[in-house]
């Protein structure tokens, strides 16, 4: 118990400082790109599921601390996107507010869903699965936005595809993402370097596909979902030619 209030503790400070501190803080300097610093808050999103994998005994813990997460912040984010100071200073691109709210949301949502599938239901031997997926979305969708805005030449064009997403953002979210999988695969799945880079090399383009045709954000949801989908049957395939 006393490990999980803990666990609870360090995901709590972590949220608010590194999350929510930090990005306010970079938004008062105006030489700081926007974007860049709404990026590197995802990434900070996606770099928290190691607390949630880390530091609970449990599946059903870290899950109830995910939710108990969104459950406060989300009203205090209510709360404040009302003021002045918050649409001066926070990182959200809607006029009345919301895209924190949202993204914390679909964050803790998502989390929830990869550990009581991929720990709950398959147990402990199966939970590096969650960090893999979660960082293909976390560093892939970050590179796609910030390579696309600044160096996206050639649009998709096409009624599914939300926004001005485009190939070279594509390419990016595709190799960022495999070298995230190859990485996670390698240094904290403890899998052997060429597994590790034929599962990469399998999931990143599907990764990269999944976030060109989510709207509204819902790849936040979705780029981790398929991504685990796919990780888990291609180890469970390669563990069985003794890979």
């Amino acid at each position: 118990m006393l490990s999980d209030l803990t666990g609870a503790g360090i995901l709590m400070i972590y949220y608010l400082v590194v999350c929510g501190l930090l990005p306010t803080l970079l938004r008062a300097w105006p030489r700081v790109p926007t974007e860049l610093i709404r990026k590197l808050q995802h990434v900070a999103y996606s770099l928290s599921v190691f607390i949630l994998l880390r530091c609970f005994s449990a599946w059903y813990v870290a899950i109830a601390a995910s939710l108990l997460l969104a459950v406060i912040a989300f009203p205090v984010l209510l709360a404040v996107e009302r003021t002045a100071l918050y649409r001066r200073l926070a990182v959200d691109r809607t006029n009345r507010g919301g895209e924190l709210r949202r993204q914390l949301l679909y964050v803790q949502l998502s989390f929830a869903i990869l550990i009581a599938v991929f720990w709950g239901a398959l147990g402990t031997r199966w939970h590096w699965t969650i960090a893999v997926a979660v960082m293909a979305w976390g560093f892939g969708d970050a590179a796609a936005a910030l390579v696309g805005k600044a160096y996206g030449r050639r649009r998709f064009l096409h009624r599914w595809i939300e926004g001005a997403k485009t190939r070279e953002g594509m390419l990016a979210m595709v190799v960022v993402a495999g070298l995230a999988l190859f990485l996670t695969l390698l240094f904290y799945a403890g899998k052997p370097w060429y597994t590790s880079l034929l599962i990469a090399a399998a999931v990143a383009p599907v990764c990269g596909v999944v976030e060109l045709f989510s709207r509204r954000g819902i790849d936040t949801l979705t780029v981790p979902l398929s991504a685990a989908s796919l990780v888990l049957p291609l180890a469970l395939l390669f563990s069985l030619w003794g890979w």
